[in-house]
């Protein structure tokens, strides 16, 4: 791939994933679609930008409560939790809430029998109890996991959790059947290629070495196996829209990415837990 052919590409796949405005033409969706093997890589990037979001408002947040404690008593655990939501809010609107609102999507479907009736739900420009539940509970989670998390590892943890949501997102696309013609058919019918295995070497490139030159090789590897464990969160997520939406949707595809993001969170903050009992 030439130089300016790789530029064209990853400027495609930004403008798809975030909401950075780089002008892409007309055809992005297809070159992203094709292209979806380099997920991980826009994954990084946009975990190194919620990282660095993180560490700023981290600071900026202990310095306010410091300067609020002169004159009120204020509880310790809100120089985390709120820096951890305003991350976690930060993702969203850099991506344009589009994975989040497949997460809405999935809930207005659940619970109805009829399948029909399910794909038009999820279509339409309305909010259920059940979405908005879903919906906040995942993101409540993302939150409470990196809240959790110690702050020695939030940073290399963002980019962790980002990498392992866009893997998850080429997974159910590579395994899955789409479940109509639109913006997911697209997807599943330009990215599923050999190349695709490309994005698990790429994912592990990315993850090891954050932890390896900051002195915790041991936890980079473990954190690589919580990267992998995208693959059954992915196959899961397959296996819920073949039953709610009869295959694999556009907005399967984005909740995939919010629950793995949360779940990878979650579950390494856990595992620094294990580690220093």
């Amino acid at each position: 791939m030439s130089p300016l052919r790789a530029g064209k590409v990853f400027k495609d796949l930004l403008s798809f994933l975030t909401i950075i405005p780089l002008g892409g033409k007309e055809d992005f969706i297809f070159t992203t679609a094709a292209n979806m093997w380099l997920f991980p890589v826009v994954g990084g990037f946009i975990g190194l930008l919620g990282s660095l979001y993180h560490l700023l408002s981290s600071n900026i947040t202990i310095l306010l409560l410091n300067l609020a404690g002169t004159y009120v008593a204020l509880p310790s655990f809100l120089g985390a939790i709120i820096p951890a939501a305003m991350t976690i809010a930060f993702l969203l609107v850099l991506t344009g809430l589009q994975h989040f609102d497949g997460l809405i999507d999935l809930g207005n479907a659940l619970g109805l029998r009829n399948l029909h009736d399910r794909k038009m739900k999820a279509h339409a420009w309305t909010v259920s109890y059940a979405g908005a539940v879903l919906a906040f509970a995942v993101e409540c989670a993302a939150v409470v996991g990196l809240f959790l998390i110690n702050p020695l590892f939030a940073f290399s943890a963002i980019i962790l959790a980002e990498v392992s949501a866009k893997l998850a997102m080429v997974t159910i696309v590579w395994i899955g059947k789409p479940s109509h013609k639109g913006l997911g058919s697209i997807f599943l019918s330009k990215a599923k290629k050999p190349q695709n295995a490309i994005a698990y070497l790429l994912s592990a490139i990315i993850i090891y070495p954050i932890f390896y030159f900051t002195g915790y090789a041991t936890i980079g590897l473990m954190a690589m196996g919580l990267m992998f464990i995208s693959v059954p969160i992915a196959f899961v997520m397959s296996r819920v829209s073949n039953q709610v939406f009869g295959g694999v949707s556009g907005d399967m595809i984005g909740a995939t990415n919010e629950t793995t993001r949360a779940a990878i969170l979650i579950l390494f903050a856990l595992l620094l837990m294990v580690m220093t009992v």
